[in-house]
């Protein structure tokens, strides 16, 4: 693997790792959000925001982002068995069987990716049953020398933005909507972000019990157009 010592070489490749063409298949999943549709939890553009901004807040921030900050600086300095615990770590914080399951099939589809670009490291993950997205996405951001503050709001900009692409769909919402949605959202990843990075070891935790609820009700939803 190539060293990158261009720091706006490291950016693209951070385009790229968030880019909604990435062949992991993460537009497949709605994070139980279908079912809050089908529910009439939310059922407009202010629901969809309210929806995100509190996974935002009370998940992400607290639980997601402190653990890819972990995940990222063990990968920097050599520590597997630490890798190895922070990834079963936020595995089990998956509440759900269906939200356990995408966090594996997208770190698996990303490893599988990250080894065709030359991340040795990450053949082991593709059958890993601890593997998670941001196992790997930390991987790529500590290899690829990109920011940890950087690839971490990232991260947080991808997940809204395939929420609000499922929002589209099932709402549904037009186009222009999504575009609002995302630019009022933009402070609250910027947040979300700050917090996360700035967690201590104790504070790391969260819940959202209307999420969970959702996505195990998704598990059995008799119609529906994303994988459970």
């Amino acid at each position: 693997m190539a060293i990158i010592t261009d720091p706006g070489l490291a950016r693209r490749r951070l385009w790229q790792l968030v880019s909604p063409t990435l062949p992991v298949g993460a537009y497949s999943y709605s994070g139980g959000l279908e079912w809050a549709i089908e529910a009439g939890w939310v059922a407009d553009e202010a629901a969809v925001a309210d929806w995100i901004q509190g996974q935002l807040d009370h998940t992400l921030g607290r639980v997601d982002i402190p653990l890819l900050h972990r995940l990222y600086i063990a990968w920097q300095t050599g520590d597997t068995d630490a890798v190895e615990e922070l990834s079963a770590w936020l595995g089990a914080s998956r509440e759900t069987h269906e939200l356990r399951a995408e966090d594996r099939q997208l770190g698996h589809a990303l490893a599988r990716l990250l080894t065709e670009l030359d991340l040795d490291e990450a053949e082991a993950w593709s059958r890993h049953p601890d593997a998670t997205w941001a196992t790997l996405f930390a991987l790529a951001l500590a290899r690829w020398r990109i920011p940890i503050e950087e690839g971490a709001e990232a991260s947080l900009w991808s997940w809204c933005d395939n929420q609000i692409a499922a929002a589209i769909k099932l709402v549904p919402l037009g186009q222009t909507a999504g575009q609002r949605l995302l630019y009022h959202l933009a402070p609250a990843i910027g947040q979300a972000t700050r917090a996360g990075l700035a967690h201590e070891d104790i504070a790391i935790g969260g819940t959202a019990p209307g999420v969970a609820i959702a996505s195990a009700l998704h598990e059995t939803q008799y119609s529906r157009l994303f994988r459970s």
